[in-house]
Formats: structure tokens, sequence, C-alpha cells
């Protein structure tokens, strides 16, 4: 029996950037997948960086970080909490590693001495990294390509797909084209007219969008879609609109009640299947807009000011609180404030305090105020990554006596680096991709809190860290009761750190939040949440 052939869907973005190319690429995703097609989703990045690793989070929001240890664009986030399936280094491209990849072949000889060029190179590499998820028999790929149509660096992705589309042939590949229909207040009324030119100028580069959906403030009049239709070229009911929502979750119920994953299938001459299954879905929307009560979590952090920064933090709160209907309130702390203002200022009345991931020493301080504050409060503390190093210098100094306790990260003089370099990192001069980073197994102690959270003796959790807990500190901690209670089984390193007498205080060196999706909320958050609701009582 021959293998069958795998679909592809372009997603392409005009007129502004930013219009929610990953939402709806996620949701025709969730759609499909409910119709029982195996389903995954791609993002092609334009920029020449590597990875985002090294992108600095108010330039480019959130590093999300996969199973195999790849630095992503937080579409990807995106992507996994709505598909409930893991993605890989496979699943996100960028110019950088595109262009790095056809010079180390140029470099080695591969080209016989041609010349090497954007076509047919360039190109040839971007195919092949679409056409490389195939191998894992999908029915269906989505491909959402960053930027917008006519800037310079989406070029070479719109001239593979045209290619592409050629190479596959008819009803094997299709473009959907996210456009912005603004809406003037003067004269009250919507304007299609960049959207027209959007997809013309697609059809210059030789493209022709199967369907539009179209991000709009308003409803969207029958002439209207009429209009759109006759003049971009694609059939009325093609013509998809996306209102802006109360929450994300609620797009992939709206999309389809215009039929969006009966479009696409049509237009991939693919068979609609069984009825789509949301039960789940719609189940978790209700207790989401439902909430039988409410806390307020204080998120400590240095980038609050774009909490796109914390977007899987903030989602896990939403996933976690909906399976516990309880609305979680994010006061969003900036811990350089809390050194300027006091930490009781900031955070009287919380019922919780999440202590957030980052780099660098500025606001050090004030996150180490949050720490103490919640220990000696008996505040619900969770502290992530680098949360968790903090948590590691306030007890250091303020129980262990180690008064200029520090990490090496911002003081490499200090006496007691009770957070240190793993010697194979004291040598690393480049900074992207050489962290600890992806899945690494926790061995949890016996009895431990974790332990019972999970309800396991060893887990897996992504990582994404430089530092490390100094395991020559570990007894000095366990004799005051900060225990660690989490161990890499290989490397013995740190991985949890719990205190006894106290409703919730842990710290963890990995990132639960990035393995928390609708389907399957984190448990670390759910104990999270429950620990902020018994302190609230």
């Amino acid at each position: 029996m021959s293998k069958k052939e795998t679909k592809y869907i372009f997603v392409t973005g005009g007129v502004t950037s930013s219009l929610g190319k990953g939402i709806v690429s996620a949701s025709l995703g969730l759609l499909l997948k409910s119709r029982g097609f195996k389903v995954t989703i791609q993002k092609l990045d334009p920029y020449i960086n590597i990875d985002p690793g090294t992108l600095n989070p108010y330039e480019h929001g959130e590093c999300y970080v996969t199973e195999d240890g790849a630095e992503t664009d937080l579409d990807l986030g995106h992507y996994e909490r709505f598909l409930d399936s893991p993605t890989s280094q496979n699943n996100n491209v960028t110019t950088g590693r595109i262009y790095q990849t056809v010079i180390e072949k140029e470099r080695k000889g591969d080209f016989l001495g041609k010349t090497v060029q954007v076509i047919p190179h360039i190109t040839n590499e971007i195919k092949r990294r679409i056409k490389m998820l195939s191998k894992k028999d999908y029915d269906i790929i989505i491909t959402e390509i960053g930027g917008t149509v006519g800037d310079i660096e989406s070029l070479p992705y719109i001239e593979s797909v045209r290619q592409l589309q050629w190479e596959l042939g008819k009803n094997n590949s299709m473009v959907i084209h996210l456009t912005l229909l603004p809406y003037l207040s003067s004269s009250g009324e919507l304007k299609t007219k960049p959207s027209q030119h959007s997809v013309r100028q697609l059809m210059e580069s030789g493209i022709q969008a199967d369907v539009l959906v179209c991000r709009t403030e308003h409803t969207i009049p029958k002439d209207l879609r009429s209009k759109l239709a006759q003049f971009c070229n694609v059939g009325l009911e093609n013509v998809i609109e996306c209102i802006d929502m109360d929450t994300i979750y609620e797009v992939p119920l709206y999309l389809q009640k215009q039929n969006f994953d009966e479009v696409v299938l049509k237009e991939l001459n693919l068979a609609v299947g069984k009825d789509v299954n949301l039960k789940d879905w719609k189940s978790f929307l209700k207790k989401y807009k439902n909430p039988k009560r409410s806390v307020e979590i204080a998120l400590v952090g240095k980038y609050v000011s774009l909490q796109d920064s914390y977007k899987s933090i903030a989602e896990a709160f939403i996933h976690a609180g909906s399976d516990m209907e309880t609305e979680v309130k994010v006061r969003w702390v900036y811990s350089g404030d809390i050194e300027q203002e006091g930490v009781e200022k900031l955070l009287t009345g919380v019922d919780g305090i999440l202590i957030a991931p980052g780099f660098g020493d500025r606001g050090i301080e004030g996150k180490i105020q949050a720490a103490k504050y919640a220990r000696e409060n008996k505040i619900p503390l969770l502290g992530i990554c680098l949360g968790m190093q903090i948590m590691t210098i306030e007890f250091a100094r303020n129980v262990l006596g180690l008064t200029k306790a520090n990490s090496m990260e911002f003081d490499t003089s200090t006496p007691d680096p009770v957070i240190s370099l793993m010697e194979e990192q004291k040598n690393v001069v480049d900074k992207g991709g050489t962290m600890r980073l992806g899945a690494w197994k926790c061995a949890l102690k016996t009895g431990s809190k974790l332990a019972e959270v999970y309800g396991a003796k060893t887990i897996s959790e992504r990582h994404r860290h430089r530092y490390e807990f100094n395991s020559d500190y570990k007894k000095d901690f366990e004799d005051k009761g900060l225990a660690p209670t989490g161990l890499n089984p290989e490397t013995e390193l740190v991985e949890t750190l719990e205190l006894k007498d106290h409703p919730f205080y842990v710290g963890v060196q990995y990132h639960p939040e990035y393995k928390s999706t609708v389907a399957t909320p984190h448990p670390l958050f759910k104990a999270f949440i429950s620990a902020t609701v018994k302190n609230k009582s």
C-alpha cells in the first residue's frame, strides 16, 4: 500500500503584522485534529537570528523551548497548547538557519562550484525544511509564514511557496491569507481596499489566496463579503470573519461556526470525515468563563511591561484556573519597582506570588525581597528557573547567615556562590543554544510535596538556563529546612527546592509552563493555585 500524500496549508499575512496568524493556524489545527486528521504546525520566521534564544523579550516576547531543546518562537507555544502535542526543532525555521545551512554546504563543496543564489539554493533549502515534517506521516502540515506579504525578508519564503504549490500539484496545497479590515469611525464603515492590495501583492508573486481570513472589530456585512470575494478572487464561502474575541480560546469555535475547517478540507479535496469533537474544549471554556472563586497572584518579573514575555505562564494560569473553576487575576509587578517603592506596597493583599524566569542582574534585589516576604508571611510562592535561584540566594543570606551569598551570574567574586556555573559551561563563549535546554529527567524524593503533586517518582520537564544550584551547599539548606527534593538522576544537579513548615514554598529549576495545555493543565500550577485558594480563605 502506497504512503498517503501529505497535504500542505500555507498561512500568510497582509496589511499589518501581529494579526494573529499563530492563533488562526493553531485554531485550524485543532479543528482538523478534532475531525481525526494527524496535524502539525510549523513557523517560518524571516529574521536573520539563528533562533530567538538571544533576542531580548521586549523585542520578540517569550522564547519557547521544545522537548528536544530548540529555542523557538512563542507561536509554537500556541500550537502545543491548542493541539496538545509536542513540537520540535523542525517546527521553527529562521532565515538565519536557512542561510547558515546553505553557506555550510557551500564551504564543503556540495554545490560543485556553482554560484550560490537565493533561487534555487535558498528556496530549495526552505522547501526541504517545509517538507521535512512529512516524514512523520502527517495528514496535513500547516506552515505559518512570519512577517507581512511585501516585506523584503519574506520574499524567499513566498517564492518557495509558489514553487511548492506547482510541484505538489492541484488540491495538495492551499494558501490562507490573513488580512485586516480597518474600521473608519468617522464614516462608520469597514474598508476592504488594504485587503485587496495585499491579495494583489501576493498574486504579483505568483500566489493566489484560496481563503481569506479577515481580522475585524465589527461583523462583515454580506455586500462587503461579496466585494472581497469578487476582488480577491475567492469563493464567497471562503471569506472567513475573525472578529476580536474575549479570549483566544474562543477563536476555534467562532471559525468553526463559519465552516472554516470544511472549506479548507474541500480545497484540499479531503473528505470532511467524522464530526468535529470539541466537547472538552467547550467544557474548558465554560468553566473558564464561570469561575466559582477568584485569587490574585503577583507575577514578579523584569519584563512585565510586555506581558508576552511570560506568555506560557499566563496561559498555564488560565488552563489550571479553568480546571479548578478559579479565576486567576495576575498582578504584574516589575521587580525594579519593589527596590524603589518597597515590597509591602506592591505585594500586600495578594494570595500568591510567582517569581518569574529571566536573565541579568536588573531587578534582582526586588525579587529577593519578594521571596523573603512570601517566606516570612506564609504566602504561597512558586519560583521558576531564576525564581528558584532567587529563593536560594534569599535563604542563604537571611537564614543560613551567608550575607554575601549570590549567583555567579550577578557577582563572580561572591564568597558564597550558592548558584554557580557547571564545569562544562565555564569555557562557553557563544551565547546562542549553549544552555541546558530541553527535556531532562528529575527524580523526586518520596514523601515530598512535589512527589504528591505529580503523583510520580520520576518526571521530565523542559529547561532553559546556564547556572545551577551549587551542590556544595546542599546539606546546609537541607538542615535549615529548604530541602532539595528533586535531582537529575544522571548529573545529581538540584532541580527542585521545598520549604518545610510553609503552605507552599516551591522552587523549580525547570519551566513547567511549557508543558501546560488546554487538555492537560500542569499539575504544579494546579497545586499552586489550590494553595492560593486555601491562603485566601
